[in-house]
Protein backbone atom coordinates (compact mmCIF):
# COMPACT_ATOMS: atom_id res chain seq x y z
CA UNK A 1 0.00 0.00 0.00
CA UNK A 2 0.89 3.04 -0.04
CA UNK A 3 0.79 5.97 1.91
CA UNK A 4 3.00 7.77 -0.41
CA UNK A 5 4.84 10.13 1.65
CA UNK A 6 4.00 13.68 1.47
CA UNK A 7 7.37 14.89 2.64
CA UNK A 8 8.63 15.39 -0.86
CA UNK A 9 5.51 14.82 -2.76
CA UNK A 10 3.97 14.19 -6.01
CA UNK A 11 3.48 11.80 -8.72
CA UNK A 12 5.08 8.93 -10.52
CA UNK A 13 8.48 7.37 -10.26
CA UNK A 14 10.02 9.21 -13.14
CA UNK A 15 8.27 12.53 -13.17
CA UNK A 16 11.38 13.85 -11.45
CA UNK A 17 13.87 13.21 -14.28
CA UNK A 18 11.46 14.60 -16.82
CA UNK A 19 11.50 18.05 -15.28
CA UNK A 20 14.77 18.00 -13.38
CA UNK A 21 16.90 17.22 -16.39
CA UNK A 22 15.98 20.57 -17.87
CA UNK A 23 17.18 22.52 -14.86
CA UNK A 24 20.94 22.22 -14.60
CA UNK A 25 21.42 18.54 -13.76
CA UNK A 26 24.94 17.24 -14.60
CA UNK A 27 25.59 15.32 -17.81
CA UNK A 28 26.44 11.61 -17.76
CA UNK A 29 25.46 9.14 -15.08
CA UNK A 30 23.80 10.33 -11.89
CA UNK A 31 22.87 7.90 -9.10
CA UNK A 32 20.35 8.58 -6.35
CA UNK A 33 19.24 6.65 -3.28
CA UNK A 34 16.15 7.73 -1.38
CA UNK A 35 14.59 6.38 1.77
CA UNK A 36 11.76 7.26 4.13
CA UNK A 37 9.92 6.13 7.23
CA UNK A 38 6.59 7.39 8.50
CA UNK A 39 4.14 6.57 11.25
CA UNK A 40 0.41 7.17 10.99
CA UNK A 41 -1.05 7.35 14.48
CA UNK A 42 -4.20 5.53 15.54
CA UNK A 43 -7.32 6.61 13.68
CA UNK A 44 -10.86 5.60 14.65
CA UNK A 45 -12.94 3.69 12.08
CA UNK A 46 -16.62 4.59 11.72
CA UNK A 47 -17.48 0.87 11.74
CA UNK A 48 -15.70 0.39 15.06
CA UNK A 49 -12.10 -0.11 16.11
CA UNK A 50 -9.01 1.78 15.04
CA UNK A 51 -5.77 1.24 13.17
CA UNK A 52 -2.28 2.66 12.69
CA UNK A 53 0.39 2.26 10.00
CA UNK A 54 4.19 2.15 9.95
CA UNK A 55 5.80 2.42 6.54
CA UNK A 56 9.36 2.13 5.24
CA UNK A 57 10.43 2.75 1.67
CA UNK A 58 13.66 2.80 -0.36
CA UNK A 59 14.40 3.56 -4.00
CA UNK A 60 17.57 3.50 -6.13
CA UNK A 61 17.71 5.43 -9.40
CA UNK A 62 20.39 5.69 -12.09
CA UNK A 63 20.01 8.23 -14.90
CA UNK A 64 22.36 8.77 -17.86
CA UNK A 65 21.66 12.34 -18.99
CA UNK A 66 22.48 13.25 -22.57
CA UNK A 67 21.40 16.86 -23.30
CA UNK A 68 21.95 16.42 -27.06
CA UNK A 69 20.20 13.06 -27.45
CA UNK A 70 18.14 10.49 -25.56
CA UNK A 71 18.59 10.30 -21.81
CA UNK A 72 17.98 6.93 -20.13
CA UNK A 73 17.20 5.93 -16.56
CA UNK A 74 16.32 2.91 -14.46
CA UNK A 75 14.79 2.78 -10.99
CA UNK A 76 14.04 0.01 -8.49
CA UNK A 77 12.16 0.31 -5.20
CA UNK A 78 11.09 -1.75 -2.19
CA UNK A 79 8.66 -0.84 0.54
CA UNK A 80 6.47 -2.19 3.30
CA UNK A 81 3.46 -0.89 5.23
CA UNK A 82 2.62 -2.53 8.55
CA UNK A 83 -1.05 -2.06 9.48
CA UNK A 84 -2.07 -2.60 13.10
CA UNK A 85 -5.82 -3.00 13.66
CA UNK A 86 -5.38 -4.00 17.30
CA UNK A 87 -6.44 -7.55 16.49
CA UNK A 88 -8.08 -9.00 13.41
CA UNK A 89 -8.17 -6.76 10.35
CA UNK A 90 -8.76 -6.99 6.59
CA UNK A 91 -4.97 -7.05 5.98
CA UNK A 92 -1.69 -6.81 7.86
CA UNK A 93 1.70 -6.22 6.24
CA UNK A 94 1.44 -4.88 2.70
CA UNK A 95 4.56 -5.13 0.55
CA UNK A 96 5.49 -3.29 -2.62
CA UNK A 97 8.21 -3.42 -5.23
CA UNK A 98 8.68 -1.81 -8.61
CA UNK A 99 11.09 -1.40 -11.49
CA UNK A 100 10.84 1.42 -14.01
CA UNK A 101 12.66 2.75 -17.05
CA UNK A 102 12.70 6.31 -18.33
CA UNK A 103 13.51 7.83 -21.70
CA UNK A 104 13.62 11.56 -22.38
CA UNK A 105 14.88 13.96 -25.02
CA UNK A 106 14.65 17.40 -26.54
CA UNK A 107 12.06 18.49 -29.10
CA UNK A 108 12.60 20.92 -31.94
CA UNK A 109 10.37 23.59 -30.39
CA UNK A 110 12.37 23.80 -27.17
CA UNK A 111 10.26 21.32 -25.24
CA UNK A 112 11.34 18.10 -23.59
CA UNK A 113 9.47 14.79 -23.73
CA UNK A 114 9.68 11.71 -21.52
CA UNK A 115 8.20 8.23 -21.34
CA UNK A 116 8.53 6.00 -18.25
CA UNK A 117 7.17 2.42 -18.44
CA UNK A 118 7.09 0.47 -15.18
CA UNK A 119 6.10 -2.81 -13.56
CA UNK A 120 5.08 -2.81 -9.91
CA UNK A 121 3.55 -5.13 -7.36
CA UNK A 122 1.54 -4.34 -4.22
CA UNK A 123 0.23 -7.19 -2.12
CA UNK A 124 -0.75 -8.26 1.37
CA UNK A 125 1.53 -10.73 3.11
CA UNK A 126 -1.02 -13.51 2.54
CA UNK A 127 -1.00 -12.97 -1.24
CA UNK A 128 1.82 -13.40 -3.76
CA UNK A 129 3.76 -10.75 -5.62
CA UNK A 130 2.23 -11.86 -8.92
CA UNK A 131 -1.29 -11.29 -7.53
CA UNK A 132 -0.59 -7.58 -7.12
CA UNK A 133 1.48 -7.04 -10.26
CA UNK A 134 0.53 -4.39 -12.79
CA UNK A 135 2.25 -2.57 -15.64
CA UNK A 136 1.84 0.88 -17.08
CA UNK A 137 3.57 4.07 -18.07
CA UNK A 138 3.82 7.73 -17.24
CA UNK A 139 4.56 10.22 -20.05
CA UNK A 140 4.55 13.92 -20.69
CA UNK A 141 6.00 17.01 -22.32
CA UNK A 142 7.40 20.11 -20.64
CA UNK A 143 8.59 23.51 -21.85
CA UNK A 144 10.88 26.06 -20.25
CA UNK A 145 8.76 29.20 -20.51
CA UNK A 146 11.46 31.36 -18.92
CA UNK A 147 14.29 31.06 -16.41
CA UNK A 148 11.76 30.58 -13.59
CA UNK A 149 9.04 28.38 -15.09
CA UNK A 150 8.91 24.87 -16.56
CA UNK A 151 5.43 23.50 -17.27
CA UNK A 152 3.67 20.89 -19.38
CA UNK A 153 0.98 18.18 -19.53
CA UNK A 154 1.41 14.52 -18.64
CA UNK A 155 -0.68 11.39 -18.15
CA UNK A 156 -0.45 7.99 -16.51
CA UNK A 157 -1.99 4.72 -17.70
CA UNK A 158 -1.77 1.59 -15.54
CA UNK A 159 -3.39 -1.79 -15.29
CA UNK A 160 -5.80 -1.97 -12.38
CA UNK A 161 -6.38 -4.68 -9.79
CA UNK A 162 -9.61 -6.63 -9.40
CA UNK A 163 -12.57 -4.95 -11.04
CA UNK A 164 -10.54 -1.77 -11.63
CA UNK A 165 -9.24 -2.88 -15.03
CA UNK A 166 -7.49 0.33 -16.08
CA UNK A 167 -6.40 3.48 -14.31
CA UNK A 168 -5.82 6.48 -16.59
CA UNK A 169 -5.26 9.94 -15.13
CA UNK A 170 -3.98 13.37 -16.25
CA UNK A 171 -1.12 15.19 -14.56
CA UNK A 172 0.67 18.52 -14.61
CA UNK A 173 4.45 18.91 -14.72
CA UNK A 174 5.35 22.12 -12.93
CA UNK A 175 8.57 23.68 -11.65
CA UNK A 176 7.92 27.35 -10.88
CA UNK A 177 10.38 29.59 -9.08
CA UNK A 178 7.91 32.24 -7.90
CA UNK A 179 10.59 34.38 -6.23
CA UNK A 180 14.05 34.03 -4.73
CA UNK A 181 12.56 32.10 -1.79
CA UNK A 182 9.23 30.67 -2.98
CA UNK A 183 8.69 27.79 -5.44
CA UNK A 184 5.74 25.64 -6.51
CA UNK A 185 6.26 22.13 -7.91
CA UNK A 186 4.63 18.83 -8.77
CA UNK A 187 7.63 16.62 -8.10
CA UNK A 188 9.80 14.81 -7.38
CA UNK A 189 8.47 12.17 -5.01
CA UNK A 190 9.45 9.25 -2.85
CA UNK A 191 7.32 6.23 -3.70
CA UNK A 192 4.88 7.88 -5.94
CA UNK A 193 1.42 6.72 -6.76
CA UNK A 194 -1.47 7.86 -8.87
CA UNK A 195 -3.11 11.03 -7.74
CA UNK A 196 -2.66 14.77 -8.19
CA UNK A 197 -0.55 16.76 -5.75
CA UNK A 198 1.26 20.04 -5.21
CA UNK A 199 4.17 21.30 -3.07
CA UNK A 200 4.86 24.89 -2.01
CA UNK A 201 8.40 25.50 -0.70
CA UNK A 202 9.93 28.44 1.15
CA UNK A 203 13.73 28.67 1.35
CA UNK A 204 14.39 29.82 4.89
CA UNK A 205 18.15 29.84 4.27
CA UNK A 206 20.48 28.47 1.56
CA UNK A 207 20.50 25.03 3.24
CA UNK A 208 17.06 24.98 4.88
CA UNK A 209 13.54 24.85 3.50
CA UNK A 210 9.89 24.57 4.58
CA UNK A 211 7.51 22.69 2.27
CA UNK A 212 3.73 22.41 2.48
CA UNK A 213 2.45 19.48 0.41
CA UNK A 214 -0.95 18.03 -0.34
CA UNK A 215 -2.17 15.29 -2.64
CA UNK A 216 -4.96 12.85 -3.31
CA UNK A 217 -4.19 9.16 -2.77
CA UNK A 218 -5.95 5.99 -3.92
CA UNK A 219 -3.78 2.95 -3.36
CA UNK A 220 -4.83 -0.60 -4.21
CA UNK A 221 -3.18 -3.93 -3.41
CA UNK A 222 -3.89 -7.65 -3.72
CA UNK A 223 -5.30 -9.60 -0.78
CA UNK A 224 -5.10 -13.29 -0.01
CA UNK A 225 -7.87 -15.23 -1.72
CA UNK A 226 -8.03 -12.99 -4.78
CA UNK A 227 -9.57 -9.87 -3.26
CA UNK A 228 -8.35 -6.28 -3.42
CA UNK A 229 -7.73 -3.79 -0.62
CA UNK A 230 -7.83 -0.04 -1.02
CA UNK A 231 -6.68 2.81 1.21
CA UNK A 232 -7.53 6.31 0.00
CA UNK A 233 -6.98 9.68 1.69
CA UNK A 234 -5.80 13.26 1.24
CA UNK A 235 -2.52 13.73 3.14
CA UNK A 236 -1.40 17.27 3.96
CA UNK A 237 2.13 17.59 5.32
CA UNK A 238 4.58 20.28 6.43
CA UNK A 239 8.24 19.28 6.11
CA UNK A 240 11.51 20.85 7.22
CA UNK A 241 14.45 19.96 4.99
CA UNK A 242 18.21 20.39 5.33
CA UNK A 243 20.16 20.35 2.06
CA UNK A 244 23.88 20.69 2.89
CA UNK A 245 24.84 20.29 -0.77
CA UNK A 246 23.04 19.63 -4.11
CA UNK A 247 23.47 15.86 -3.73
CA UNK A 248 22.21 15.47 -0.18
CA UNK A 249 18.88 16.19 1.51
CA UNK A 250 17.33 15.28 4.86
CA UNK A 251 13.78 16.03 5.98
CA UNK A 252 11.43 15.61 8.92
CA UNK A 253 7.72 16.05 8.41
CA UNK A 254 4.37 16.02 10.17
CA UNK A 255 0.80 16.40 9.09
CA UNK A 256 -2.46 14.52 8.79
CA UNK A 257 -4.50 12.39 6.42
CA UNK A 258 -8.00 13.64 5.69
CA UNK A 259 -11.08 11.96 4.20
CA UNK A 260 -9.61 8.49 4.71
CA UNK A 261 -11.43 5.37 3.51
CA UNK A 262 -10.50 1.66 3.77
CA UNK A 263 -12.23 -0.69 1.35
CA UNK A 264 -12.26 -4.41 0.54
CA UNK A 265 -13.43 -5.78 -2.82
CA UNK A 266 -13.77 -9.18 -4.43
CA UNK A 267 -11.66 -10.08 -7.46
CA UNK A 268 -14.56 -8.94 -9.68
CA UNK A 269 -14.84 -5.52 -8.04
CA UNK A 270 -17.79 -6.08 -5.67
CA UNK A 271 -17.32 -4.07 -2.45
CA UNK A 272 -17.65 -6.31 0.61
CA UNK A 273 -16.45 -3.88 3.27
CA UNK A 274 -15.95 -0.14 3.58
CA UNK A 275 -15.04 2.08 6.50
CA UNK A 276 -14.17 5.75 6.82
CA UNK A 277 -11.53 6.78 9.31
CA UNK A 278 -11.02 9.96 11.31
CA UNK A 279 -8.32 12.49 10.52
CA UNK A 280 -5.07 10.61 11.15
CA UNK A 281 -1.92 12.43 12.36
CA UNK A 282 1.31 11.31 10.71
CA UNK A 283 5.02 12.05 11.04
CA UNK A 284 8.26 10.77 9.62
CA UNK A 285 11.73 11.28 8.17
CA UNK A 286 13.13 11.10 4.64
CA UNK A 287 16.51 11.45 2.93
CA UNK A 288 17.99 11.58 -0.56
CA UNK A 289 21.62 11.05 -1.62
CA UNK A 290 22.91 11.68 -5.16
CA UNK A 291 26.35 11.02 -6.59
Amino acid sequence: MFKKLAAVMVFAAFSAPAVAQTSGAPDGWVFRFEGAYFHQQNADLNTGGQFSVDRTYGQFTAVNRNPDGISFGVSASLGQSDYDFGGGGPWGTVKENSIALSFSGQMGNGGRWFVAPSVRSRYDRGASSSDGRSAGLFAGISWRINDNLIIGPAFGAFEGLGGDKYDIFPALLLDWRISDRWSLTTGPTIGASQGPGLSLRYDVAPDWGLTLSARSEKNRFALAGGGVGQDSSIPVVLSVSYDPNPGMSFAVFAGAEFDGVLQVETATGVTTGKSRYDTAPLMGVAFSLSF
